[in-house]
């Protein structure tokens, strides 16, 4: 299970989300595969991403990141990811 962000530039909109296969849904955000929030705003960016064993866990870390102020949000991509650099690469090869 991952709980992720997606953007579409540094400190652009953000997006929460949790899955179980990470690669397969960040490649349908980034192909527009479905519609909604990510397609109309072109979040195409994975900033940040957490791996967790259980979903539980995910599902609770993903609704307690969606309470976060938006500062904290942006606290948390730039303490891993200072320049927003797309993890794209890193979660296609596996």
């Amino acid at each position: 299970m991952a709980v992720y962000i997606m953007t579409n530039r540094p400190d652009g909109t953000l997006y929460i989300g949790m899955t179980s296969n990470l690669q397969h849904r960040v490649w349908q955000h980034r192909t527009h595969a479905l519609p909604g929030f990510t397609d109309r705003y072109n979040l195409n960016r994975l900033v940040w991403y957490e791996l967790h064993s259980e979903m539980r866990v995910a599902i609770q870390r993903e609704k307690s990141l969606k309470r976060w102020r938006r500062a904290w949000k942006v606290s948390l991509i730039q303490e891993n990811n200072p320049v927003w650099q797309d993890l794209w690469p890193e979660v296609a090869v596996g």
